[in-house]
């Protein structure tokens, strides 16, 4: 694939935050080591691009104008580039995608996350949706994603899945950095469960602290949930919930002493350290159906170091865990068994190596490697 040509179209890259930022940005990169690989992106991309990627930027605000703007310089950028393959990192950019390749001779290829073929905006489901079946390949991040495809009435013959990745790490945290953050936040002798992600209605966290947490603090009193995350401000369609609205819903129960916000952290030795130094990654991800969780993508990266994970078995979560080895699946929004798998958990830890295993299955060269296998398909 070294003479192939890629243009990626997409608004969701960093310097926003999320798991599809992150997949795309993963995606450019990993695309780069097989072909020449040009981007229309948001604005702020260029500055935190993958090394051997050349982006153009289109405004982030008003949506429209992001849609007109990516379309006139994609539409540009094929006509001196020559892609032979024109990729959507989202449903979103879907027509444009379609359009360009249309007029260019170029291969349509869209990467569906799930929220994306969901959104339940008429406009959205009228105009948009319809696109995803005249792709000429549709690659999807989870089974769960499949069957929404399919109900979309995409082909089954041009559905792929292709997990999204994670980046493992070469070895552990030091033991001393790990310590340093504990004291720093007064997180000595306590048992951590960690939430990693943005502050949105369908993570659900607002609900886990009403609902379990308070149980939890019963049953382990030196238990400390730490938040990593914060509400998205460029997110589209996604309702949010504030770190006020979940620190109330602590206070409602007693239990804001139990809880601890760190904001959005994206240094990633912070972030491993912080990963290594929890207990068990929380994700109670609530069933909503026009608002799927269309992987988990921080349920392999907690694995990736060593942290296993609780959640609902809801969306593409069913791929992100292996039940019993990197973590445990519960019935979905039933509070009550994922309290006490929780308090398990904490008295019988499993095995550190086995969770790591389990992650290796999705490091980013093998994500590169599978949806250049589709590409080429």
């Amino acid at each position: 694939m070294k003479k192939q040509r890629i243009l990626l179209v997409t608004r969701n890259l960093p310097p926003l935050v999320g798991g599809m930022e992150r997949l795309n940005w993963h995606m450019a990169d990993e695309l780069s080591k097989y072909a020449e690989v040009k981007v229309v992106g948001p604005t702020g991309a260029a500055a935190v691009k993958p090394e051997n990627v050349q982006v153009l930027e289109s405004p982030l605000k008003p949506l429209m104008l992001f849609m007109l703007i990516a379309l006139c310089k994609a539409f540009w950028t094929a006509m001196c580039f020559k892609p032979n393959v024109i990729i959507a990192g989202s449903g979103l950019t879907v027509p444009l995608v379609w359009l360009v390749s249309r007029l260019t001779g170029a291969k349509a290829v869209v990467y569906l996350h799930g929220f994306d073929i969901t959104a339940a905006h008429w406009v959205y489901q009228k105009i948009w949706v319809p696109f995803f079946r005249r792709m000429d390949c549709v690659i999807v991040n989870s089974t769960p994603t499949k069957i929404l495809a399919l109900n979309a009435g995409v082909l089954e013959k041009d559905i792929s899945i292709v997990h999204p990745g994670v980046t493992l790490p070469l070895t552990a945290q030091p033991l001393n950095a790990i310590q340093s953050f504990k004291k720093k936040y007064n997180l000595e002798h306590k048992k951590i469960l960690l939430s990693v992600g943005r502050l949105t209605t369908r993570k659900g966290l607002k609900e886990f602290v009403e609902n379990s947490l308070a149980y939890i603090v019963q049953q382990e009193p030196d238990v400390v949930l730490v938040v990593v995350g914060e509400s998205p401000m460029n997110s589209l369609g996604a309702g949010l919930q504030t770190r006020e609205e979940i620190l109330e819903a602590a206070k409602t129960n007693q239990i804001e002493n139990h809880i601890l916000f760190l904001g959005v952290i994206t240094d990633n030795k912070q972030l491993a350290t912080i990963y290594e130094a929890a207990d068990i990654h929380v994700f109670p991800v609530r069933y909503i159906p026009d608002d799927p969780e269309g992987f988990g993508m921080v349920a392999v990266e907690a694995a990736a170091h060593g942290t296993p994970t609780v959640a609902f078995a809801t969306g593409g979560i069913v791929d992100a865990v292996a039940q019993g080895v990197s973590g445990y699946l519960v019935e979905k929004n039933n509070y009550s068994q994922l309290s006490k798998q929780v308090i398990t958990l904490l008295a019988t830890p499993l095995p550190k190596e086995n969770i790591q295993d389990f992650a290796r299955q999705f490091e980013w060269s093998r994500f590169g490697q599978g949806i250049v296998q589709q590409i080429e398909r």
